[in-house]
């Protein structure tokens, strides 16, 4: 009786909790929303809809994102234009204005002024308040401000292959080296205060990483190590790698490409059905336009945003794509409106692929737009094994203080959502029947079997414990995380299923951007990274430590692949946070043979400064090993940076490319499990995947490159469709080829991808 007391207060609190999301949905914004699709269609396409309500939203970015938005800068601007004003301010006071003002103008990208700004604040310490203290840190700012004037004046207006790629080198020496000069003096200036003057939590965000960024500073100008005082020097050895490893080459800057923007999202697919995958991008900044882009299959690529009919689709933290239709081309997923709380009332945008990279906006027609609510993550599975794919997406309620000082409080609360696919009729929202309408603040969402059982389950990375939500098969889920040991770490982000060790068995894997966090194995405390190996009883065992996964990463973006084709899946950490300081190498990892991880970032050229974000392996050139797609760009509209492709050099290993075709299942095959068996040095062994996109944040293609090591012959390959519960086997398959596999026929049928080289 108490459970189900318990049970039914829990439901009618969930129940409440949607009521307060609606209300609060329809009163954030400027529209009233229509009472169905089908008057939404009455009065004009859901695609031009959509269309406006980003448009809406875009001019309204002044005044509602504290991240990209003037008015507060522009209220700080008026107030300087007056003598008066500053000239009675107390000290104190005067310091804090033109420090903020600083600060603020950086965030926008507006260097000159904020160098300005800074320079007068350091000029105006005040001698009343722990004056050391506070030119320490007008230091530091300045630092920072000049840091981005050196990024910008180099590394944004003249991009190269070695731009921002530790260890700096060659191209990637700023050739302008006025800001990185007096960033130098500046750090030098915050590393020389008095350190036990420091709090801990201030030396965090002063002197340690004042430490990390004067030897970027030196290196950026070709004068590290040796410019670098011995007692804030960073050994030589960090920046070395101990293993073979061949460098990728970042290939983007030769291009021609334009994706210069903030933080986002990227999906690459076959997305045209010409064999080739191209590249489709959305940016975080709410005025920032999707990209599509077309793969020409001879090295070079096309921009075709405007013939694709998605000018003015602005905004997207993150994207993915299913065959949401079962028409046999690929959809794409945008999510909006994570991290503004309730300025981010914004729609997420289901786009139709409509054949030849055009698309049209089917949200508010099929039932996915309304209510708004800020997004960060989603997720494609056919959780009913029905036939077609269902959507989860991860909503972030919050406790967020009103702006401008004020300490009174608001509940912005957003259920997850599950949308079941109803196939003509749309989708239906049935999170709450099926017990995973969360009112927590979601990071990532992945689905996988870790059970075996035919039925996906669903695996939440958020702010604070973790969900593992076992499928019931009954359209219920029970969350398990608990029992099955994967509740930490806290505020974890990004996630995936995958089968590291190739047994079986699918393992979970989950980042952490949790802090504090530093480049350097330091005293600071961090929390780490965890890998959890599936014990095939319905728990987990952290296995990170004894894997060597131990080096301080804070992933925003992530993803894994197979770099050197050998059937193990290595797998890349996109790092870094919103504030300027936080510049950090994007980290590489590679599985060995199931036993361990080397980092080889150094070695393999990967460890790209810029705030990284969503990652794709992608066999962009069709030669048959995987390439590395990384967006980059941070969330302050001064942190824009272009996106990098790292060009595989190959490792002499074969591979096999399978496109796989649902009849009974879904027709993109997400959720189908492919064994390939093969004879190495004598020995067989199987090489496992599961068909999907890979991370919660950034899309491989659903075509599934496979590496095989150095089996030059195929025993056998076995393709599981979950609905249908059918196996299919092939036997005696020729090696570095691609097939096409179709659910319940007899043979395999070639492709012929086109293969051509990317630039030198």
């Amino acid at each position: 009786m108490l459970q189900q007391f318990m049970n039914n207060k829990q439901q009618h609190f969930k129940e409440i909790a949607w009521l307060l999301f609606l209300a609060s949905s329809l009163l954030g914004c400027s529209h009233q929303p229509p009472s169905s699709p089908q008057d939404a269609e009455a009065t004009e396409s859901g695609h031009e809809k959509m269309r406006e309500e980003l448009a809406r939203i875009a001019d309204s970015a002044d005044r509602e994102n504290i991240f990209t938005g003037e008015v507060i800068v522009n209220e700080l601007r008026g107030l300087m234009s007056l003598p008066s004003y500053t000239q009675r301010l107390e000290p104190d006071r005067k310091w804090k204005f033109f420090l903020d003002l600083g600060v603020k103008e950086l965030r926008l990208g507006n260097e000159t002024e904020a160098i300005a700004h800074l320079t007068q604040a350091l000029a105006t310490v005040p001698t009343t308040s722990d004056p050391d203290k506070v030119k320490t840190l007008t230091h530091y700012h300045l630092a920072l401000a000049y840091l981005r004037l050196a990024e910008t004046q180099n590394c944004c207006q003249r991009n190269t292959q070695d731009s921002c790629i530790v260890p700096i080198q060659g191209s990637g020496i700023h050739q302008n080296p006025t800001g990185a000069r007096h960033a130098i003096d500046h750090l030098k200036e915050v590393l020389s205060s008095t350190t036990n003057a420091v709090a801990e939590s201030e030396r965090l965000e002063t002197h340690e990483s004042a430490r990390w960024l004067l030897n970027i500073a030196c290196m950026i100008l070709g004068e590290y190590p040796d410019a670098v005082p011995e007692e804030f020097r960073i050994p030589v050895e960090f920046f070395k790698s101990t293993v073979d490893f061949p460098k990728f080459r970042n290939v983007y800057p030769e291009l021609g490409l334009d994706t210069f923007n903030l933080c986002g999202g990227v999906v690459i697919d076959d997305l045209d059905g010409d064999l080739d995958l191209d590249i489709i991008t959305c940016t975080w900044d709410v005025k920032g336009q999707t990209k599509v882009i077309r793969n020409n299959a001879d090295g070079t690529f096309t921009d075709v945003t405007e013939e694709s009919g998605l000018t003015g689709f602005y905004g997207g933290l993150h994207l993915n794509q299913a065959d949401f239709d079962n028409d046999g081309d690929l959809d794409i997923f945008i999510v909006r409106g994570a991290w503004l709380r309730k300025f981010g009332l914004h729609p997420n945008s289901l786009l139709r692929n409509d054949g030849n990279l055009k698309f049209t906006d089917v949200t508010f027609e099929l039932g996915l737009a309304e209510p708004f609510a800020p997004s960060k993550t989603a997720a494609w599975a056919d959780f009913d094994n029905d036939g077609d794919l269902d959507l989860y997406v991860g909503n972030e309620s919050s406790t967020l203080g009103l702006r401008m000082g004020s300490d009174t409080t608001e509940e912005l609360i957003a259920p997850c959502q599950l949308f079941r696919n109803d196939g003509a009729d749309g989708f239906t929202e049935v999170a709450s029947q099926a017990g995973i309408d969360d009112i927590d603040f979601s990071m990532g969402a992945v689905w996988g079997d870790y059970n075996n059982d035919r039925y996906p389950d669903l695996f939440l990375s958020q702010i604070g414990d973790n969900r593992l939500y076992r499928n019931n098969r009954d359209g219920t889920f029970t969350d398990v995380a608990a029992e099955a040991g994967v509740l930490d770490p806290p505020s974890s982000f990004a996630t995936w299923f995958f089968d590291f060790d190739n047994d079986g068995l699918t393992d979970i894997f989950v980042g952490c951007n949790s802090g504090p966090v530093g480049v350097l194995n330091t005293n600071i405390r961090f929390h780490l990274m965890k890998l959890y190996r599936n014990m095939g009883d319905g728990k987990f065992q952290d296995v990170a430590a004894e894997k060597k996964l131990d080096y301080p990463a804070e992933p925003m973006g992530a993803n894994f692949g197979d770099l050197d084709n050998d059937g193990f899946l290595d797998f890349y950490l996109a790092t870094g946070n919103v504030a300027f300081s936080e510049i950090r190498p994007n980290v590489m990892f590679r599985n060995n043979a199931g036993q361990s991880f080397t980092n080889v970032t150094m070695a393999g050229g990967f460890g790209h400064l810029q705030k990284g974000h969503a990652v794709s392996f992608a066999d962009i050139d069709n030669d048959g090993d995987q390439d590395v797609y990384v967006q980059l760009g941070g969330a302050y509209a001064g942190d824009k940076f272009s996106d990098a492709l790292f060009a595989n050099p190959g490792f002499g290993n074969n591979f096999i490319t399978l496109n796989l075709k649902g009849i009974i299942s879904n027709r993109c095959a997400i959720g189908a499990k492919i064994a390939i068996t093969v004879s190495e040095d004598g020995k067989p062994r199987t090489i496992r995947k599961e068909v999907t996109s890979g991370s919660s944040f950034g899309a491989n293609p659903l075509r599934q490159t496979i590496g095989l090591g150095t089996a030059s012959n195929i025993q056998r390959v076995e393709v599981y469709w979950p609905t249908s519960d059918t196996k299919q086997a092939f036997t005696r398959i020729a090696a570095n080829r691609a097939y096409e596999i179709t659910e319940g026929k007899d043979s395999l049928t070639s492709l012929k991808p086109l293969q051509f080289a990317l630039p030198e």
